[in-house]
């Protein structure tokens, strides 16, 4: 454990203090925005108690308390951290702690998103080869068809590549339900439109284990324990 080998690596520290992922910390470390008590700090540094640090000069508070929320986030709001958007999630939910998305969707969309302090569970949830599933529900501008319906499981081509297998249900004459364990660039839109057919409506209903259930568009609410539990044991 980190505190067995004399502190906690730096990369982590960062990470666990709801700055930024550990991937991005290890960014920060090598462009020398980093520093460890009165110097820059390396990636093979370790914090031990007592020692400050610094990001671009501001210091961190060092492990918090990590936040959870789940936001169903209308239409028009982008899945950004980034300040320069005028209409960026995290200023939209304004929480008191610093929080940041994990993963995205898309600006015309809304749903399920989840946004937390957590710089780890991010690169636990955005690993390809997870497989984690997506659920959404779509409206489309043209009828959905039986041949629709195995095209867009089967695989659709878009950008340079094949969609992997999917679940697809019809839920009504225009809507269907499907269920994607990838997140390619406005993959169901592009799959759609591929098919010849536009998006009207799309809204995503669960990730993994958590479910948008009764929250509306704009609403927000911790994970529970139990939530939270089952999600981090299945990454």
């Amino acid at each position: 454990m980190d505190n067995q080998q004399g502190g906690k690596r730096l990369n982590k520290y960062i990470a666990d203090s709801g700055y930024c992922s550990r991937r991005e910390a290890d960014r920060l470390i090598e462009e020398g925005r980093v520093r460890l008590d009165d110097r820059p700090g390396t990636l093979g540094d370790r914090v031990r108690p007592g020692m400050s640090v610094t990001v671009d000069g501001k210091p961190l508070a060092g492990e918090s308390e990590k936040v959870y929320i789940l936001l169903n986030k209308p239409r028009g709001i982008v899945c950004t951290a980034d300040p320069r958007e005028p209409m960026n999630v995290v200023d939209y939910l304004d929480y008191p702690a610093r929080i940041f998305p994990v993963g995205r969707l898309d600006k015309d969309s809304e749903g399920l998103l989840l946004l937390t302090s957590d710089g780890e569970i991010v690169n636990r949830m955005l690993r390809a080869a997870g497989g984690h599933e997506k659920e959404y529900e779509v409206t489309i501008d043209s009828p959905v068809t039986a041949e629709f319906v195995q095209r867009m499981m089967a695989g659709v081509p878009i950008l340079d590549t094949v969609t992997l297998p999917c679940k697809v249900r019809r839920t009504g004459e225009r809507s269907f339900n499907i269920i994607l364990v990838q997140g390619l660039n406005r993959q169901i839109r592009r799959m759609c439109e591929a098919l010849g057919t536009n998006v009207t409506h799309l809204r995503r209903v669960r990730i993994m284990n958590l479910r948008l259930n009764g929250l509306q568009p704009g609403q927000w609410r911790k994970l529970t324990e139990d939530e939270l539990a089952t999600l981090l044991g299945s990454l």
